[in-house]
């Protein structure tokens, strides 16, 4: 997994059903967030393990996790049988280092959760800990519920193109896109990869799969175009 680009992962898969709608519509990576804060997990572990062994490469499963302790992060990625973990809880830079030292193979995604007013400490954050992490996801914070992804809102662009001109490290956005705007994302920021989840989904609260194929069209054409350019 170290030449990550051009990659488009969905999150929030909730059963197996879905799974293969995905794996059928060319997404890349598949973002399964368990143990959550709020205990309201979408699908089991057992189930999201069953479908997480059902990849076939180039397709991944990751864990999206708000787990702070590198040793429990490794435990549950063994579990589970994941390559990558998306960490979106405040990791401390030792913990991070800690997980790299003891879990070299695994591939670490780390938030970096935009807010109106917190450009500079990303940037500095992103100096601080580029050495243990092998790509960073920016989110948006959501100031009315406190939450820090999953938000289906969108952040100021020119925050997530700073830190990508920044980091040593490729960088995936997530935030707030949806089949309509994930091209002019990718465009104006220049990620490696882009994440979805609730804008993806129909009124069921299930991915649709007309969005999932506009979103996966839209941005493998933005991906294309900035190559190109």
């Amino acid at each position: 997994m170290s030449d990550v680009k051009d990659l488009v992962q969905v999150a929030g898969i909730i059963d197996a059903e879905e799974a293969k709608l995905l794996a059928e519509e060319g997404v890349d990576w598949f973002g399964f967030p368990l143990r959550l804060p709020s205990g309201k997990d979408d699908i089991s572990e057992a189930e999201a393990t069953e479908i997480i062994a059902g990849l076939t490469a180039p397709q991944e499963g990751v864990l999206i996790s708000y787990m702070v302790d590198a040793d429990e992060i490794s435990e549950f990625t063994t579990q589970l049988g994941v390559k990558a973990v998306q960490l979106h809880g405040d990791v401390t830079p030792e913990e991070l280092r800690k997980l790299k030292d003891i879990r070299p193979d695994l591939y670490v995604l780390k938030s970096l959760v935009v807010k109106e007013d917190n450009a500079e400490e990303l940037l500095q954050f992103v100096d601080e800990v580029a050495e243990f992490v092998d790509m960073f996801i920016t989110d948006t914070f959501n100031p009315a519920t406190g939450a820090k992804g999953a938000t289906g809102l969108t952040h100021d662009w020119n925050v997530s193109a700073e830190l990508v001109r920044r980091s040593p490290k490729p960088l995936m956005m997530a935030g707030g896109l949806s089949p309509e705007n994930v091209a002019d994302a990718i465009r104006f920021v220049k990620p490696a990869a882009v994440d979805a989840h609730s804008l993806l989904e129909g009124d069921d609260r299930r991915k649709d799969r007309a969005k999932v194929a506009k979103f996966v069209a839209e941005s493998r054409k933005a991906f294309a175009e900035i190559a190109n350019a």
